[in-house]
């Protein structure tokens, strides 16, 4: 069992208050009724093992959460070949690198790229 709680009837969405597309989301979500449970990235830093956890649940390396294309991310970095505690720890002291919005539902999880994507979950 993984350090991240889930539950069949409520959406946890892990997101950036500082994104325009996690507010849409969650205004699209609300409009639609649905039951959340916000985690604003920026209020409540994720641990080392909630990042390696999402990005498993995601399918992904650490280091594909990562936005290259954030202007955080061109500002202070460049290209890395870092190993995932070097991911996990960038993504811990700069969480608006961290691609999202996350969201979890049960055993579903799913990186939203646009609003309405919320309802698939």
């Amino acid at each position: 069992m993984g350090e991240i709680a889930t539950s069949e009837r409520m959406i946890t969405l892990f997101y950036s208050s500082a994104s325009e597309r996690a507010k849409k989301t969650l205004a699209y979500a609300k409009a639609e009724g649905l039951p959340i449970k916000e985690v604003d990235l920026l209020k409540t830093p994720l641990t080392g093992t909630q990042i390696a956890e999402l990005a498993g649940r995601l399918g992904l390396q650490v280091r594909e959460l990562v936005n290259q294309q954030h202007p955080s991310y061109k500002k202070r970095f460049g290209p890395h070949d870092l190993s995932e505690e070097d991911w996990i720890t960038m993504i811990r002291k700069n969480p608006e690198i961290l691609k999202q919005p996350i969201a979890l539902r049960g055993d579903i999880t799913i990186l939203v790229e646009t609003p309405s994507d919320i309802i698939k979950i």
